[in-house]
């Protein structure tokens, strides 16, 4: 049978793409599996002679692949035999399949160039449609540098069907070929005075999107866009002025006060809600210098929030939080508005309206919205209330606690928000209940307070999401336990059964926070029974409730409750608990006996008093913030190689390292066998140096010599451990008066009382640079090439525009050179007045920077024509 004959009977039982449509409806076999059927039925067809054969095929692949991310970029080749057809049907299927399967590193792309420059200068508009979208889907430098002569050619179209697409397209010519500046963007700023609605817009929207990336370029063009907005009156093509003009006013200042007469027009006159709210946002973001404008933008953005639709009502919202910064007057008017769209429907609504809740806070009302605040997550959906708490505490510890005056009030206020019921945050209540403690030395008695009221309930410790706040509080109340009010009952609470409930890591803080505390309590009880220093004691007690508070008996009851408690615990499974836990025992071992016995506890000799001072002073030392760039400031010590290959680990570890059997009770075994094996080498290695070292061992040693400063040492006492006391700056006095109800964040804060000193970090409190601002940083050298490439062209327009107008008005050279004249008088003059308190050195400098002012100011004459 011949080609031609299998073509047509293939052409002929070929599956359309409406047929795959409906089998992906009624198949049975799962959709992978339909997926693969149809592709291999693809692969297939595709190959076939026939173009219309392969066009359907590729039409099916085309599909698959924008519905079910099937990979196409195999088909390219035959994406392109396609496009080659001369029927527009096939045409239109190959160049929607090149748009999904080409892309930058596509072997075949030079195979379409010629192609696309037939298609271009084709006579049906419709065909030269399908090459201009493909060049702006896939246009690479090469396409651009090589179609550049076609796309100017199609910028001066007598029809308009072509015009606003090739007007389109020259955006992604510019990006990816510069110099395509310099042939097609004249031509492309004379369309901006053309009458058709259509190509106005595609022209307008082109300058936008170059105003966006780099407005400076745009500048010259002002009077250009001055006339189009005074002129236009379609609303989309206004808008997008609107855009360009506020991106030119933030860097001409001069431009807001000519622009803002016909924005205001504009926004008296229309009632299209869209043209409204870009008039609004240009004001308030670009103009808000203009009283006038402003106070219009204003009343506007009243109108919105008024609104009954919940898009436009957002739309206000925004307005008004883009106005906030500047203009905070404007928010307060519409307090009980905004205030009011905190119990919408609309999730986004709420979102805005919370947002702009926050931008009011200061230190004077802050104790009023977050009552509001607190009123509305109480009653909101989960993800609402979180967001709330997460606004209030971002915005109550920015810039280390500024806004907060009274430390106990926003300490029960941190309490208060971990008891909502649907508080999820808290990591970040954490974060602050420590970073306070070690800030703030006058908020650590309500901390512990507060501290205090969630370990003895029992109830919280099945929640999970208070878990790290229950973490943060037993660490405060072992941490600043000289605060508490009887640490008897502070031990029981962390010791008590339900615990068990907790991670380990957080047992682990409670059981640590416990030894703190024992630690504490021995201190006191040894203190108390000097009766050479009971003038000292008497003193101190002012700063602690409990200081003299302790007997014999009641010490020696708190070591057998806590042994009690943690005796179990010496067995648990997990490492971390079962340290912690067998370091108190092993401390209450040292000392219970002599406790018992009664001994003189003050004298040096007796080993409990020894052991109980040296821990009192590991805990004394007083815990302060971290930088976060600490560091990044710690130098690499010298002879440290950080990028030496470790391979020869390998060697010296390597038995160590196999991979054992999954076996429990063979891993144990060859654990144990590991460690006997070490324990008699290390014996033979003692008794006998006569006897040849191992390999492995001697690899160690010669790796020890080499890096000996950075292994441990076997010491376990570290003569240089103490480390020096960070000096804060003391704060004022402590209250020694215990609240009854720890949470009343309700209650007015004591205005007698002065703002705490906040211990502040000289850099770590700092933001650091976002990954957004990285982006922006390099992709900035491709933007600056593109500007560059406009303003050389610009530079050549505005000479051709000189020219001609000198030749049309000979007298009007002589005019400028007068002007310039009396301008450089005028500076001069000023020059020699300021002459007289400067040296000499400095006069050049003057000089140059005047020829510099005049230079600039002959290259754009335009410009200060139009805006003065």
């Amino acid at each position: 049978m011949s080609s031609s004959s299998t073509s047509i009977m293939d052409n002929l039982f070929q599956r359309s793409l409406e047929d795959l449509i409906k089998g992906f409806r009624l198949q049975l076999l799962g959709e992978s599996n339909f997926i693969s059927r149809a592709l291999e039925e693809i692969r297939r067809e595709i190959k076939s002679t026939d173009l219309s054969t392969k066009s359907t095929a590729l039409h099916k692949l085309s599909y698959l692949a924008a519905l079910h991310g099937v990979d196409m970029s195999w088909a390219a080749f035959h994406a392109v035999e396609v496009v080659s057809s001369s029927r527009f049907q096939h045409k239109r299927i190959g160049y929607q399949a090149i748009t999904q399967s080409f892309n930058d590193q596509t072997s075949v792309m030079l195979l379409i160039t010629n192609q696309v420059r037939k298609d271009l200068n084709s006579a049906n508009e419709y065909e030269v449609s399908l090459a201009l979208e493909c060049l702006s889907r896939i246009g690479t430098h090469d396409l651009a540098r090589d179609l550049t002569p076609e796309v100017f050619t199609l910028l001066g179209s007598s029809k308009s069907f072509v015009k606003k697409k090739a007007i389109g397209v020259v955006l992604r010519v510019f990006e990816k070929y510069h110099d395509a500046v310099k042939v097609c963007f004249k031509r492309l700023v004379e369309n901006l005075e053309s009458s058709d609605p259509q190509i106005l817009s595609a022209v307008v929207g082109v300058f936008c999107e170059l105003a966006t990336k780099d407005p400076q370029s745009c500048l010259p063009l002002a009077p250009e866009f001055y006339k189009v907005l005074v002129e236009s009156r379609n609303n989309w093509v206004l808008i997008k002025v609107l855009k360009i003009f506020a991106k030119l006013a933030s860097i001409e200042p001069r431009l807001g006060k000519k622009v803002a007469e016909p924005i205001c027009e504009h926004m008296s006159r229309t009632v299209a809600k869209s043209l409204v709210f870009e008039c609004v946002r240009t004001v308030v973001s670009s103009l808000s210098d203009n009283e006038a404008a402003v106070k219009l933008a204003v009343a506007k953005i009243r109108e919105f929030l008024v609104e009954d639709d919940p898009n436009l009502k957002y739309l206000g919202l925004n307005a008004l939080s883009i106005v906030a910064p500047k203009h905070l007057w404007a928010v307060l008017e519409n307090k009980e508005v905004v205030v009011k769209a905190m119990s919408d429907e609309d999730p986004n609504v709420k979102l805005e309206a919370l947002h702009l809740l926050m931008a009011m806070v200061n230190e004077d009302n802050v104790l009023e919205i977050t009552r509001i605040l607190m009123n509305y997550a109480l009653k909101s959906d989960p993800l609402f209330c979180n967001e709330i708490i997460f606004s209030v505490l971002s915005a109550c510890s920015r810039n280390a606690y500024e806004i907060i005056v009274d430390f106990d009030w926003y300490v029960s206020l941190l309490g208060e928000m971990a008891r909502i019921p649907h508080c999820q945050r808290g990591e970040e209540i954490e974060h602050q209940f420590i970073d306070i403690g070690m800030r703030v030395r006058d908020a650590r008695p309500q901390l512990v307070r507060v501290s205090w009221a969630f370990l003895i309930d029992p109830a919280l410790l099945g929640n999970l999401f208070l878990h790290p706040i229950l973490s943060a509080a037993a660490w405060v109340s072992g941490e600043y336990v000289e605060f508490s009010k009887n640490p008897y009952e502070t031990v029981e609470a962390l010791l008590q059964p339900r615990t068990g409930l907790l991670p380990p890591s957080i047992r682990a803080v409670y059981i640590h926070s416990a030894f703190k505390v024992l630690v504490f309590c021995l201190g006191s009880y040894f203190s108390s029974q000097d009766t050479t220093s009971s003038s000292l004691a008497q003193e101190s007690s002012s700063g602690s409730s409990s200081m003299n508070a302790f007997t014999h008996g009641s010490i020696l009851n708190l070591v057998n409750v806590i042994e009690r408690d943690l005796g179990p615990l010496s067995e648990t499974h997990d490492v971390e608990v079962q340290e912690r836990a067998k370091n108190v025992l092993g401390f209450i071992g040292m000392i219970k006996q002599d406790i018992a016995e009664k001994l003189n506890l003050q004298d040096n000799e007796t080993e409990s008093f020894g052991v109980a001072a040296f821990m009192e002073d590991v805990f004394s030392e007083e815990i302060g913030p971290v930088s976060a760039a600490a560091q990044e400031k710690v130098c690499v010590p010298d002879g440290l190689e950080l990028e030496e290959n470790l391979g020869v680990l390998d060697e010296i570890c390597g038995e160590f390292l196999k991979p054992v059997e999954s076996d429990l009770v063979s891993y144990t075994d060859m654990i144990s066998f590991s460690v006997s094996k070490l324990r008699i080498r290390d014996q033979q290695e003692a008794s006998s140096s006569s006897s040849p070292p191992h390999e492995a061992s001697s690899l160690l040693a010669e790796h020890r010599k080499r890096h000996g400063m950075y292994y441990l040492t076997s010491q376990k006492d570290d003569p240089d451990s103490n480390g020096t006391h960070s000096d804060y700056p003391l704060a004022n006095e402590l209250a020694n008066e215990i609240s009854q109800d720890p949470f009343n964040p309700k209650r007015k804060p004591n205005q007698s009382k002065p703002r705490p000193v906040v211990v502040k970090l000289d850099d770590g409190d700092e933001s650091r640079i976002t990954p957004q601002a990285k982006t922006n940083i390099q992709t900035g050298n491709d933007d600056e090439s593109l500007s560059r490439a406009i303003q050389s062209a610009l530079l050549v327009k505005n000479k051709g525009k000189e020219k001609d107008r000198y030749e049309e008005n000979p007298n009007s050279r002589q005019q400028e050179k007068e002007e310039s004249s009396r301008i450089e008088n005028h500076q001069n003059s000023e020059k020699k007045k300021k002459k007289k308190k400067k040296n000499g050195e400095r006069s050049s400098k003057h000089k140059s920077r005047r020829r510099n002012e005049v230079a600039s100011a002959s290259e754009q004459v335009i410009i200060p024509d139009f805006l003065l």
